[in-house]
């Protein structure tokens, strides 16, 4: 029986698939759990047409992306930080203070959930910070924090 998942089945597939599985699963397991409906010719055809557009979408969100990354790879930006002995800072560089600077340097809103660092920064000097557009789209950033003066 073929049928279109509405849910990420393990071992039977994504949502969105149209699958052909044995008639009993379908109709005892899938069914009345609301994990699938049955494939018919209108079904089929609004899924397609569905998978299509969120295709076209990605495609297009994945070329948005790639040129970002291209923008922000390879620039620097810089912090003026009061530093103690060892060029140790009294506060810290978090990501939302990179993601805030990056985003008025780029002009565009990077979410401070993008920015990999492992813990706030807490040193003066230049750090290399990586920001996670996509699974794979990864640019690489200069941080560098600067010794206040009074």
């Amino acid at each position: 029986m073929k049928v279109v998942l509405l849910e990420n089945i393990p071992g039977k597939g994504r949502a969105g698939e149209i699958k052909e599985v044995a008639a009993g699963f379908a109709r005892n397991f899938l069914l009345p759990r609301g994990l699938a409906v049955v494939a018919t010719p209108t079904v089929i055809k609004e899924t397609e047409a569905r998978l299509e557009k969120e295709r076209r979408a990605e495609s297009t969100d994945r070329d948005q992306l790639a040129e970002l990354a291209q923008q922000i790879e390879g620039k620097e930006i810089h912090f003026k930080a009061r530093a103690g002995a060892g060029d140790r800072l009294f506060g810290s560089v978090t990501g939302s203070d990179i993601a805030g600077e990056l985003s008025q340097v780029v002009g565009v809103v990077i979410d401070k959930k993008k920015i990999e660092i492992e813990k706030p920064l807490r040193q003066a000097g230049s750090h290399e910070v990586i920001v996670r557009l996509s699974g794979d789209i990864k640019p690489k950033i200069t941080v560098v924090i600067e010794e206040e003066q009074d």
